[in-house]
């Protein structure tokens, strides 16, 4: 069984910052990235990383958000700048490992004042 353990999450007032960590207890991915969920709407992707480094985002973080990954820590971070009320959801770590299938962290809760 493996985890993925995030952290990181929180309130912050709009304009600032956080940054998310997710950490894979067993192996490493293909591909790695962040979902988020906000009441009453559908889990959507923020940003995704492959292992070479290859990133996407959706439109709506162009800009303020930045994902990177560490592959020797089987690790994936978000860079969260400029939050926006908007942003305010439950943000989800998301991996794809090289024989397919998802696994999915336990999610953590981004909250931004106005």
């Amino acid at each position: 069984q493996v985890e993925l353990v995030e952290s990181g999450g929180g309130l912050v007032q709009a304009g600032g910052s956080l940054r998310l960590s997710c950490a894979s207890s067993r192996f490493g991915f293909s591909i790695m990235g962040w979902y988020r969920q906000a009441p009453g709407k559908q889990r959507e992707l923020v940003a995704d990383i492959t292992r070479g480094g290859v990133t996407n985002y959706s439109e709506s973080v162009k800009g303020r958000f930045t994902i990177s990954r560490d592959n020797p820590k089987k690790s994936v971070y978000l860079q969260m700048n400029g939050l926006k009320p908007e942003d305010t959801a439950v943000y989800y770590c998301h991996g794809i490992p090289s024989w397919g299938g998802d696994y999915w962290g336990q999610g953590t809760q981004v909250t931004v004042s106005s």
